[in-house]
This record gives C-alpha cells, structure tokens and sequence, in this order.
C-alpha cells in the first residue's frame, strides 16, 4: 500500500498535505487554477489510485487554487475546439484508458470525500460532484464547456453523473446547451449543500473533515462504500460506452 511520501511529489497537477489523519488534495497548474489538459487527465486517476490505497487517510478534502476550481472556459465562439484533428490511435487509446479511471479510481477511495469548490468547474465539474460532502464559493458556476460546446460527444462521465444529480432533463439541456449553473442554483439543484464566502470554504472543509475524523475508521470505510455503491454500479454500466462514443466521433476530424 502506497504511503504519503511516496506520492505527495509524484504530480505536477496536485498538492498533497496532511494533518491529524485528513488528507487535502489540491488542484492547481503552477500554483494557480488547475488548466485542464493531457496531464491532469493523466495525473488525477492515478492520484486517486494512490489516495485509495494508503489507509493512513480518514478523511479526504479535494479542492482548488486561485479564482477558479478548473478552467479554461471553452468559448465555441472562438473557434478553438478541444480537438481540432483526428487523435491518433495510441492518443485514443490512452484517453480511453485514463477516462474510465478516473471517475471509478474517485469512488474507490473508501473514506469520506469532501469536495470544497473554490470557484468556477468549467471543465470536469463531474469528478469532484461525486464527493460525499459538496460546499463552495459563492462564486461557484458549473458549466460542461469542454464537450458538447468544444465539439465532443459528453461522453466522458458528465452523461453519468449529472442526470443521476439534477434529473435527466435538466442534465440533456444542461450538457447540450452548455448552461451555467450558478451558486444558489446549485444549492437549490443539489449539486452543493452549502455556499459560503470563498475565504471561509477551506475552513469549513476542515471542521467538517475534524469532525468526521473523530469516528473509527472501520465506520467510515464501510459508510464511504455504502454510500457509493449505486454510483460505482452506474459507471460501471454507462461509463465506457459513453467514452467510446466520444472517442468514435473524433474519427470525423480531419488528419
């Protein structure tokens, strides 16, 4: 089983620090908010893969740097979709491969996960959803800019995790419209269950993280796979084909 110092300066993406059993992930590109691209589609499965396996964590709080939780906002306006041409096989076959691990390796971290947005998930909103405690700025905004509004299919979890939070057709108009969804909208949608000033997020995470932290660990392993098991049971069902479909439109860009 993996220990912290073995992973905690293996990632570009992520800082790792820890205190009193409660393990903070923070998500960052070069110390400020995390830009979306190859290496954190990379990094963040095996992260999750590590962070799942060293049982010296209780508790686990993942959040952001800067303004942001993840960027950048994909304008279609712009003219800059996500693939302009046609990946290669081994592109492909990779991307396939990290996608299905990366919501799957989330839900196997068998401890309480605490997802506390510091602002804006304009990209892979999906992922950090799947926490079982959700608090945020109230600058938070959810928008899925990088599928269906960057020319992709929105195959790559988003079809799995927003019609099982918001209903499937509030999550149809949602994926296909590219909406924003803003702080108490959320709340009232269900995506977070408390906003709060930015500055008083990460505070908050951590009371709750102390107070969950206080149970044994068996209760809060077997509370964590208890509470997730329909959400596993879902992915595992939907998830690949939703990337393969992804993946098989890409065979219409050109070389």
């Amino acid at each position: 089983m993996p220990k912290l110092s073995e992973y905690e300066n293996k990632y570009e993406s992520i800082k790792f620090e820890r205190r009193d059993e409660i393990l903070q992930m923070t998500l960052h590109t070069k110390g400020d908010s995390l830009r979306w691209g190859l290496i954190p589609h990379r990094e963040l499965p095996a992260a999750f893969f590590d962070v799942a396996n060293d049982h010296d964590n209780k508790v686990v709080i993942l959040t952001g740097t800067g303004a942001e939780f993840t960027g950048p906002q994909v304008f279609p306006s712009e003219g800059h979709p996500i693939f302009p041409t046609r990946p290669s096989m081994d592109l492909t076959d990779t991307l396939l491969s990290e996608g299905k691990q990366g919501l799957q390796n989330f839900l196997n971290i068998d401890v309480p996960v605490i997802t506390a947005f510091n602002g804006p998930a304009w990209r892979h909103g999906e992922i950090p959803l799947m926490a079982d405690i959700v608090i945020a700025a109230d600058t938070v905004a959810f928008q899925d800019s990088a599928h269906f509004q960057g020319g992709l299919v929105p195959g790559d979890g988003v079809h799995v995790v927003y019609p099982l939070l918001i209903g499937w057709n509030r999550a149809r108009y949602f994926l296909i419209t590219g909406q924003v969804i803003r702080g108490q909208e959320a709340k009232d949608l269900g995506l977070v269950s408390e906003i709060m000033p930015a500055d008083k997020v990460l505070p908050r995470a951590w009371e709750l993280a102390r107070n969950i932290a206080k149970r044994p660990k068996s209760q809060l392993r077997a509370t964590r796979q208890v509470l997730t098991e329909k959400l596993k049971r879902e992915a595992q069902d939907m998830l690949t084909f939703g990337l393969y479909a992804e993946l098989l439109a890409l065979q219409d860009k050109p070389n």
